[in-house]
């Protein structure tokens, strides 16, 4: 299992929010070797993906349950967005009309409800994939602070899954986001939706945290899946 790190430094820079994704986004797409043409995007919130592709592809389906966020995605005649849920088996019934040189999900998966069985619909469409999934040693330090648990899931469970769905590498990759207060941190955490909207702690339980909160920067895990043939 390779390990690698990155760090980034955005303190105070709120227009710079999504930094980890847009190193998330960069990272997988440096993992492709071909160009694929026909691509789906599970979970594509509003193109980061299609933002970064640099090649001249064919088509791109982007798939995602947020409204809101295909109506920010960028729009041509090659882009073809779908309201659904990968949560949802019907969703795989309605793309299996389509073939596809490459599965992409940047930054989505973490939220599945059940990982395996998503992992299963997404090998029945028979197509390379490349995913990016936080784990749940996200926010480590802040949730052992906090005295909650990860709504995330564990690297180790995301690898044995993907040895039981696909033929592909797997890399672990530890990100840093640094921050000028802890206060200046939970505004990024509200602000960028990478906690899931959660919200479980008190005031009371929020001030601890404020106080007790040992690192100037958030620590992020994503595990890279990626079959060897794309």
């Amino acid at each position: 299992m390779k390990i690698s790190r990155e760090f980034s430094k955005y303190a105070g820079d709120y227009e710079s929010r999504n930094s980890i994704q847009t190193l998330v986004v960069q990272k997988l797409l440096s993992l492709i070797t071909t160009k694929p043409q026909k691509i789906l995007d599970l979970g594509c919130g509003s193109g980061a993906l299609s933002k970064n592709i640099s090649w001249d592809y064919e088509k791109l389906i982007g798939v995602d349950f947020a409204q809101g966020m295909l109506d920010l995605h960028p729009s041509s005649s090659k882009i073809e967005l779908i309201f659904g849920d990968f949560n949802d088996a019907r969703l795989f019934e309605q793309l299996k009309a389509e073939q596809y040189d490459a599965i992409f999900s940047a930054s989505a998966l973490q939220w599945a409800n059940n990982l395996d069985a998503t992992f299963s619909n997404i090998s029945k469409l028979k197509a390379p994939v490349a995913f990016a999934i936080f784990t749940a040693n996200t926010f480590k330090t802040l949730n052992m602070t906090a005295g909650v648990d990860s709504l995330l899931v564990s690297p180790q469970r995301i690898k044995s899954l993907q040895e039981k769905h696909f033929e592909a590498s797997f890399e672990l990759v530890e990100y840093r986001l640094e921050f000028e207060s802890v206060r200046e941190m939970l505004r990024y955490i509200k602000r960028s939706g990478v906690s899931g909207s959660r919200n479980l702690l008190s005031v009371k339980e929020l001030k601890a945290l404020m106080q007790n909160y040992p690192l100037n920067y958030l620590e992020f895990e994503v595990a890279y899946v990626s079959t060897k043939s794309i």
